[in-house]
């Protein structure tokens, strides 16, 4: 491998990364009731028009990108109360560093990910963990998923009680 070679690989490595947190962003700066439900302004950057998304480990099917953003928002990407505003509120999704393993102008990369919910009655939290797995195409826009599946190893949901206090003898702020 040249020192040429060594400096693309890192580069592809590095934006396959980046790509991967766009998922996460995508979902965390559409909050079911912030208005805006538009998860394909970053999805738009990180998956293919024609991607297909397996979530059959999560009891769902095999989606194309348009469906499953309104299966997260709901139809039209109106958020609020639709797709997964109905049950939950607010939440988090944090993409774990990927394995990547480039072939050319394909890849393949594993990434953990823990994905965190607050119910909209606030009765509890469920935390969805698992892995992508991804096949990446290289395109003229720069690395997209072609195909990503995820891989379930624990979908939970724990009751919560109040917040209590962090540190002794402060008063809250």
């Amino acid at each position: 491998m040249t020192n040429d070679d060594r400096v693309q690989y890192l580069l592809d490595r590095i934006e396959i990364q980046d790509k991967i947190a766009l998922y996460g962003l995508g979902q965390d700066l559409h909050q079911a009731d912030s208005g805006d439900g538009n998860v394909l302004a970053q999805w738009g950057e990180l998956f293919t028009a024609d991607v297909r998304i397996d979530a059959t480990a999560a009891g769902a099917k095999v989606f194309g990108l348009r469906e499953y953003a309104e299966m997260m928002r709901g139809k039209d990407l109106v958020g609020g109360t639709a797709g997964l505003g109905f049950t939950f509120n607010a939440w988090q999704h944090i993409e774990g560093h990927a394995t990547v393993t480039i072939d050319g102008d394909t890849a393949h990369s594993t990434a953990p990910h823990l994905h965190i919910h607050a119910s909209r009655d606030r009765s509890s939290n469920t935390f969805a963990v698992g892995y992508w797995h991804d096949d990446w195409v290289r395109t003229s826009e720069g690395w997209r998923i072609a195909f990503r599946r995820v891989e379930h190893l624990f979908f939970q949901t724990f009751p919560t009680v109040e917040t209590p206090q962090i540190v002794a003898g402060i008063d809250s702020v």
